[in-house]
């Protein structure tokens, strides 16, 4: 149980956060990963965030606030919430594709969370090395809560381009979709039909595969999800679970 000074400066940072443009209600519901990330930001009484930052015993150092902050949409003080919760969940410093599907696991009980966690891992790992650092996970996160229509959008072209070589494929997008409504589960209403993946998808790649050559290019997604309202709010289906 956290001490009363411990417990004062946690309710202090949630307060500095929502006054300052920081993680509002709406974000922490919608947002699993920022929600869980923050629930992990105990306060260490011993070591301010700045201090935690330059520890050397973690195996992955991160970079200094200042570039962080320089690169991400964050401010100083969110960086520091952010870092010490990622830092008391994983103190190596990166996260694994295994805590990601955790997370989702305890979030989506109800369904099977495991394939949309790894789909969602490997948008995060920019690098393709196996693991999530604190730089790629806010640089991530930045983009999705704040970031322009366009960024999001580009992050989402991202998601669904599974095998990373630049093209949407009609069976990569149905992997991203089933993989979505296999983690809902039974909580949607009405419930949906196994075949509804693959109705919405044929739906959405005829009108996003512009000259027909079987495969999406980002500037044929963006430019679709841009002028198509419908598109746009079922694209935003990726942001409500995350």
């Amino acid at each position: 149980m956290c001490s009363p000074t411990k417990g004062t400066q946690w309710m202090e940072d949630q307060l500095h956060l929502r006054k300052n443009h920081g993680f509002s209600k709406k974000v922490l519901l919608n947002c699993w990963l920022v929600r869980r990330i923050v629930t992990w930001a105990s306060p260490n009484p011993k070591d301010s965030v700045e201090d935690e930052l330059e520890l050397s015993a973690v195996r992955h150092r991160p970079e200094g606030l200042e570039q962080l902050e320089a690169q991400t949409r964050f401010s100083r003080k969110e960086l520091q919430i952010l870092y010490r919760g990622f830092k008391n969940e994983c103190p190596s410093g990166v996260v694994n594709e295994e805590t990601f599907k955790d997370i989702y696991a305890q979030f989506f009980p109800q369904g099977d969370a495991s394939t949309y966690a790894h789909f969602l891992f490997n948008a995060f790992d920019t690098d393709h090395n196996g693991s999530v650092s604190f730089e790629d996970f806010v640089m991530g996160l930045s983009i999705l809560l704040r970031g322009t229509v366009q960024e999001k959008l580009i992050w989402a072209f991202n998601l669904y381009d599974i095998n990373k070589d630049g093209y949407i494929t009609k069976e990569e997008m149905l992997d991203i979709m089933k993989a979505i409504y296999d983690m809902m589960g039974k909580c949607t209403y009405p419930v949906l039909k196994e075949e509804t993946p693959r109705q919405h998808v044929e739906v959405f790649f005829q009108k996003m595969d512009k000259n027909k050559d079987g495969v999406v290019t980002i500037d044929e997604f963006i430019d679709c999800c841009q002028n198509d309202e419908n598109i746009m709010r079922s694209m935003h289906l990726f942001e409500n679970v995350l």
